[in-house]
């Protein structure tokens, strides 16, 4: 009887260390392919929010293009096209510029050769 139990033991402590192995591994593969690269596109945003200058070309979130007129510490004012119509937004509120879109079209090209 004492050698039925040892026996039917060993599989279950097996099984939970690979079951261990495995979660680790998820855990690892998610880290790897999402957790990871969206860190990277947040600080990227972020160091692109922070460098913003006068003059430069803008898009916010909603879509709305124009040119930086005024900075402050967490707001920006730009005019949008000819009419020189000025909208002020938060800071968060810009999604991307002319010279980071021109930077990742450069890059696209490159990796495309």
């Amino acid at each position: 009887m004492n050698l039925f139990l040892t026996t039917a033991a060993a599989p279950a402590a097996g099984g939970g260390m690979s079951m261990i192995i495995m979660l680790v591994a998820m855990f690892a593969i998610f880290y790897f392919l999402i957790i990871r690269p969206e860190n990277k596109k947040k600080k990227k945003t972020e160091e692109m929010r922070s460098a913003l200058s006068l003059g430069d070309g803008i898009t916010t979130i909603g879509g709305i293009t124009g040119k930086i007129v005024q900075i402050t510490e967490d707001t920006v004012t730009f005019e949008t096209g000819e009419d020189r119509v000025r909208l002020q937004v938060k800071k968060w509120a810009i999604s991307t510029t002319d010279k980071m879109e021109a930077a990742e079209a450069a890059e696209a090209a490159k990796r495309k050769r």
